[in-house]
């Protein structure tokens, strides 16, 4: 960090010649709202192709979770609509709280097994929810259908 004339303290860039992209934070923060929507397909593809009755069956009910087939249904749902609203910035955080309201679940379910990713524990997981709170509490910012539309809230 550097101190300015005024006083006040900024960060020192890593490579000064790249200060205009830098400052570009916007650009960034959708950077990571869309990779963030788009790494939610993988995520959910497999219980879709599978399917609600093969998810509730094979994973839901393995790890305690009841009622097992409308919590896989519940999943599927949000985490296709996840994917897709997160990429786009739209309803960006009514659907942000809804998958935190799911990865909360998540975490906690998979906190039985430890906190390794290697156990299938929390840690994965974990990072997931910081990042949806972090959209949560940002909102879909000035590249978004939402702000587009005048719809943020």
């Amino acid at each position: 960090m550097s101190t300015t004339s005024q006083g006040a303290t900024e960060n020192r860039l890593l490579i000064p010649a790249l200060g205009k992209i830098y400052s570009r934070s916007e650009c960034a923060y959708m950077l990571l709202r869309v990779v963030a929507g788009l790494m939610l397909v993988p995520h959910v593809w497999p219980k879709l192709m599978a399917g609600p009755a093969a998810v509730a069956s094979n994973v839901m009910v393995r790890r305690g979770v009841e009622p097992a087939l409308l919590a896989a249904y519940l999943a599927i749902i949000v985490e296709v609509a996840g994917a897709i609203c997160i990429t786009l910035g739209l309803f960006t955080r009514a659907v942000a709280a809804l998958l935190v309201i799911e990865f909360l679940v998540i975490v906690k379910v998979h906190s039985a097994s430890g906190w390794m990713t290697s156990v299938q524990g929390a840690e994965f997981p974990f990072l997931w929810l910081i990042v949806l709170i972090f959209i949560l509490i940002r909102g879909g910012g000035p590249y978004s259908i939402d702000r587009k539309l005048g719809w943020e809230i």
